[in-house]
């Protein structure tokens, strides 16, 4: 994948005439972002009634949660590479079109095993995000494509924000069945607006597709994203965990080996491992831990019962709408993210997104006594979420070349999932162990959540630390903004 942009690796098409103004097409973009990212909420508010609705134990029906972040981990980086060779316009289609096909699947059925593979095919298409940024980079001005990559960047938190209070709204007051019918019409509408309005990139990397790479870096993501999800469940010292892990690490060995082999590899490990990317990356998983303690964290503190002395007894839907601000600010904050990144550079709003995250954690141990305060955390955290994100594609696209950024972004993007299938991971962990008794139920300690926010914190600071180390060059930081 080490291809200069050289004139090979441009293939005007038929679409290199239409080209709308960039406002339309961010807009476009931006809102394929949001409900794409949408489908990370779609199904939270009726998880506890899933062993019910689809007739099956509460363990196997948690795997219409892990099917998706298990397909999105897999899909996002090989659609990346796809869309480097083949087309973005085009993969990016084709991730929306899964997305259709997976909700169709969902809303049609009302048993296990097709509501798993309509989730994995709602998952896949989060690998939509990573290809719009590359869009944004290829078609808009220079002047633009800043703060276009900080909106499209932040979609993959604001649309999990927004959608909790609309998909709780939905789940409580209609059948289980139209949140999928919903995300079906969303998705057709999205697949046409992409068709109309955005145009194929002419940049493209002509190779073959890395078929090796591709099985390679799925069983070791799966067997890894597997152990950390089930972990809980499972035993983290069992047979069946350890055993995953160990096949994990094995297999990212050989897969490793085998891609430094490769002309064209799925992902160019030796750009990967450019400091400047590589300490991004990192940073990434950092922040995608930080985010997901809250979404996993704040719901469950807004609905505790208020007789646990830190509740506040609030309904899934008005929990959604005290959080809601919290996506809108992530959103708000993009634009500014991106004139910092051109003022100071994107390190320097890297490092401060993280450490703003750090602040609402701290803000959100010093205050829990009111519903205001927690949505005040929310919005800290969120505010500082939406900065760091939006300055990771600037830091990434400025150390690779042209031909490489989709799948550069992709490995980005897996890099915040892994971040937020370990903090799901740890946070469960540690809010089912560090509980109380009330009223005949084990329920999270203060003292839990606390810990949840002291760990979340704690990744903040990391993600700083990781950020310092990111070399930067006058030459590089410039192109990348």
């Amino acid at each position: 994948m080490s291809i200069t942009a050289d004139a090979s690796a441009t293939v005007p098409s038929a679409d290199d005439q239409r080209r709308p103004s960039p406002a339309v097409l961010i807009a476009t973009l931006g809102t394929v972002g949001i409900v794409v990212s949408l489908m990370q909420t779609l199904v939270i508010p009726i998880i506890p009634l899933l062993p019910s609705l689809l007739n099956a134990s509460a363990a196997d029906a948690s795997w219409v949660i892990t099917a998706a972040l298990l397909a999105g981990a897999v899909f996002t980086p090989i659609s990346g590479r796809l869309g480097d060779m083949f087309g973005k316009r085009r993969v990016l289609l084709a991730n929306l079109l899964m997305m259709i096909a997976g909700s169709v699947i969902c809303g049609a059925f009302s048993s296990l095993v097709p509501e798993i593979i309509g989730r994995a095919l709602q998952g896949a298409a989060i690998g939509a995000i990573p290809l719009g940024i590359s869009i944004m980079r290829d078609e808009l001005p220079a002047e633009r494509v800043g703060s276009a990559m900080a909106i499209m960047s932040a979609t993959l938190g604001v649309g999990g924000a927004v959608g909790l209070p609309a998909a709780a709204f939905i789940g409580q007051n209609a059948d289980w069945h139209v949140l999928f019918w919903t995300a079906a019409g969303l998705g057709v509408l999205c697949a046409i607006l992409v068709f109309v309005l955005v145009p194929e990139s002419p940049v493209r990397t002509p190779s073959r597709f890395d078929f090796g790479g591709a099985v390679g870096l799925s069983i070791a993501l799966l067997c890894l994203l597997i152990g950390i999800t089930k972990g809980a469940d499972w035993g983290w010292a069992s047979p069946s965990i350890l055993a995953l892990f160990a096949i994990s690490l094995l297999v990212f060995l050989g897969w490793g080996y085998f891609e430094l082999r490769q002309r064209a590899p799925l992902v160019d490990l030796r750009v990967s491992a450019r400091p400047r990317v590589l300490f991004t990356n990192l940073a990434s998983i950092a922040v995608g831990f930080s985010l997901y303690a809250m979404s996993l964290s704040f719901p469950q503190l807004l609905m505790a019962p208020e007789g646990t002395g830190y509740g506040f007894g609030l309904t899934m839907v008005n929990a959604g709408l005290v959080l809601a601000p919290a996506g809108l600010v992530m959103m708000l904050l993009s634009p500014v993210s991106a004139r910092l990144t051109a003022a100071r550079g994107p390190k320097i709003t890297l490092m401060l997104g993280a450490g703003v995250i750090a602040a609402g954690y701290l803000s959100a141990v010093v205050m829990m006594n009111g519903v205001w305060q927690i949505m005040l955390a929310s919005i800290i955290v969120s505010g500082g979420v939406g900065l760091a994100y939006a300055a990771m594609p600037a830091l990434i696209m400025g150390a690779v070349p042209i031909t490489e950024t989709a799948a550069a972004n992709g490995l980005n993007s897996l890099m915040r999932s892994i971040g937020t299938s370990t903090s799901a991971a740890v946070m469960s962990v540690v809010l089912a162990h560090m509980t109380f008794a009330y009223a005949g139920h084990s329920l999270p300690s203060r003292e839990g959540f606390h810990t949840t926010f002291f760990i979340a914190m704690s990744a903040a600071i990391l993600a700083v630390a990781l950020t310092a180390c990111i070399p930067m060059g006058r030459k590089i930081e410039k192109a990348a903004i």
